[in-house]
């Protein structure tokens, strides 16, 4: 007879990825069957060690269309040698949406069904329902079960051969990526509020949940330095008429940004926050390390890859001076759009670099009455920059 755990992750210490992992403690595997509506790299990695030692007993059937599996995290399976299928329902309002793992034995199997998507989110950070559910294949019953799990999904290439597609190579998932039915995870949406503040935000001053699972970030990937436009050319003279040809048509600004820095978590000082009476605000946060990958040197990375279009100017003999817009956006809520300050050090010879200290910042300026506030203490600041107007930025505490 099956027996069942439930799990509620972050609630209980236990997280889908740990329960999934369990999974592969079957004996004997003969078949691993994964049904997600959403797929990123980030997920993929809670499971790879597991998903690489099976792989040729592996079939994952992942929705697209849905703004959310991406590229990175289709291709990560696709490397791995797992049997990959698309599952493309042509709407954008039908969703491919059921989560359910299952590993199958010869004389039990493990199943895990319920809200965890294989995201980083949903298998850890999230707070995610599920049932663990160990079936006894000796069983009649539990073997009827497992057995319509199993030929339900493995009917839906047949059932459905326009819709649920073998990805063969990798030019398969760059053609879904280009007709917009994977996204990057380079290119990420910045956050969408849908509702801003009039004021300054400080009602809302509900604390970051404490759950009893520690939530996880997913690697930064290096921004890469964007070209500097060139000028336009002249308008032609048309061959009829004398006619100038048509500019073309500009790219819509703010539809499409890249997560260009995060921070670690926001301390009394970035926050512009005195400690005690009399203690000095610096008025900014500095542009450190952060989550960057190791190789980046980010003593070097704000000035010359993040910021390059901006217009710099000359403040001391040691530090350049740049502005730019920002939009402010506080846990899900717009607080307008800001000129903020950016100070880089240039002298290479300190102290200050010699220890790989911060040698870029940004200054709070009209910010700092919104961002000084002890409920944002422990929570993490992401740099978003638009990628058409590369002038134009995201900050976003969260």
């Amino acid at each position: 007879m099956a027996k069942k755990n439930f799990i509620l992750q972050g609630v209980t210490p236990k997280t889908h990825a740990q329960a999934v992992r369990e999974l592969f403690d079957v004996p004997d595997i003969k078949k691993v069957i994964l049904s997600v509506a959403f797929v990123s790299e980030s997920g993929v990695q809670q499971i790879e060690a597991a998903l690489r030692t099976h792989a040729v007993r592996v079939t994952v059937f992942a929705g697209i269309r849905n703004d959310i599996t991406s590229h990175q995290g289709l291709k990560l399976l696709h490397d791995i040698g797992v049997k990959l299928y698309a599952v493309d329902t042509g709407s954008r309002t039908v969703i491919f949406h059921p989560k359910l793992y299952l590993v199958r034995g010869m004389t039990n199997a493990r199943f895990v069904v319920g809200s965890a998507n294989l995201t980083l989110g949903g298998l850890n950070n999230n707070i995610e329902a599920g049932m663990l559910i160990d079936f006894d294949i000796a069983d009649a019953e539990d073997k009827a079960v497992v057995d319509e799990i199993e030929a339900q999904l493995t009917a839906l290439p047949t059932d459905y051969p326009d819709h649920v597609v073998k990805i063969g190579s990798v030019a398969d998932l760059d053609g879904l990526l280009a007709s917009g039915r994977l996204v990057d995870e380079m290119a990420v949406s910045p956050p969408r509020p849908t509702t801003s503040a009039a004021g300054l935000g400080g009602g809302d001053v509900v604390p970051r949940m404490k759950l009893k699972v520690a939530p996880l970030r997913r690697a930064l990937a290096k921004a890469k330095a964007t070209p500097k436009k060139p000028k336009p050319p002249k308008a032609q003279v048309g061959m009829k008429g004398g006619v100038a040809a048509p500019n073309p048509v500009p790219a819509a600004v703010g539809i499409e940004f890249e997560l260009v820095w995060e921070s670690k978590p926001l301390t009394r000082r970035d926050l512009t926050i005195p400690d005690a009476k009399g203690t000095h605000a610096t008025g900014s946060v500095n542009l450190d390390k952060g989550l960057l990958p190791e190789e980046v040197d980010h003593r070097h990375y704000f000035r010359d890859d993040v910021f390059p279009h901006l217009a710099w100017t000359t403040r001391s003999t040691t530090v350049d001076e740049a502005f730019a817009k920002f939009q402010l956006v506080m846990k899900g809520i717009s607080h307008g759009e800001f000129d903020l300050a950016i100070r880089h050090t240039t002298s290479t010879t300190s102290e200050a670099y010699k220890q790989r200290n911060a040698m870029t910042r940004l200054s709070w300026g009209p910010m700092r009455e919104y961002v000084a506030r002890p409920d944002l203490i422990g929570r993490t600041l992401a740099l978003y920059r638009d990628k058409v107007d590369p002038k134009r930025f995201v900050l976003e505490i969260d």
